[in-house]
């Protein structure tokens, strides 16, 4: 599985696993990144974060490989400024968002495209989501947003309300989408079947990326599938327990601690360097 580091990729969750607490990559995994890729590995992210709100990271950490977006539902390649891959929602989740919002008047929302974020509810936890991204997004009612190429819709509320929310959706039995709970206040319908994990499969099949040995890395449910995906799926000390029992390695660092980087110091000398 290591035979070649120049033939490993290491996929990582952001919040919770490379960003610590304050929202910022630390020197020690910065630096283990650097050492990594400087002996031929590969290092990039999967992130529910949009093309868009990913920017003001692209300045803490070079990433030439294509980075997983969406949650899953899109795969971008800065490098070559071009999105190589999408899965969009059916034009049921209109309906279905609008049902959503008749049931829970307090939540607030966002539909996301390529093209960038339209905010259709803007309560106190939209707006907390808004400023974590750092992006100007478009205000508009739900009705008004344009049909075609949303890649995710994101719920956001209060802790109690979303577990009210991820009940009600089961009962519901929607087709064609799946849910996902991305932190304590965000709650994200994604197209059916469409994950990180799935993301994860199709990045094996771009040109290059064949044969490679997968390893990712994440903390959260919706890191889940990903680290079953991959060839080797870790996770760091601070991951929920869902997370630890779907891992193949837990790390004995947290996203404070430096996790990413005892992962790839982990990676350097199972490759015999």
């Amino acid at each position: 599985m290591f035979e070649k580091i120049s033939r490993v990729i290491v996929l990582s969750d952001m919040d919770g696993t490379l960003l610590d607490s304050q929202k910022r990559i630390s020197d020690t995994d910065r630096e283990a990144i650097k050492r990594f890729t400087e002996l031929g590995g590969h290092f990039s992210v999967a992130t529910g974060r949009t093309i868009q709100s990913f920017e003001q990271y692209r300045a803490m950490i070079d990433l030439p490989d294509p980075v997983i977006m969406y949650n899953g539902a899109a795969i971008h390649d800065y490098t070559a400024g071009k999105t190589l891959y999408t899965h969009p929602l059916p034009d049921e989740a209109k309906a279905i968002s609008v049902s959503i919002l008749d049931a829970m008047p307090d939540a607030g929302g966002e539909v996301l495209k390529t093209d960038g974020t339209y905010v259709f509810r803007n309560n106190d936890y939209q707006k907390l989501h808004t400023k974590l991204c750092d992006i100007i997004p478009e205000y508009t009612e739900l009705p008004d947003i344009e049909d075609g190429g949303w890649l995710k819709v994101l719920f956001a509320m209060a802790p109690e309300a979303i577990d009210f929310l991820e009940v009600f959706v089961r009962q519901q039995g929607y087709k064609g989408v799946d849910f996902v709970k991305s932190s304590e206040i965000f709650y994200e319908m994604l197209p059916e079947g469409v994950s990180k994990g799935s993301a994860l499969a199709k990045y094996r099949e771009l040109p290059g990326f064949e044969g490679f040995t997968f390893v990712s890395i994440g903390d959260f449910d919706n890191d889940i599938e990903m680290i079953r995906e991959a060839d080797l799926g870790a996770c760091p000390a601070n991951a929920e327990d869902t997370v630890k029992a779907a891992a193949d390695l837990v790390l004995e660092k947290t996203n404070n601690e430096g996790a990413v980087a005892e992962l790839l110091d982990f990676i350097i000398k199972k490759c015999g360097i």
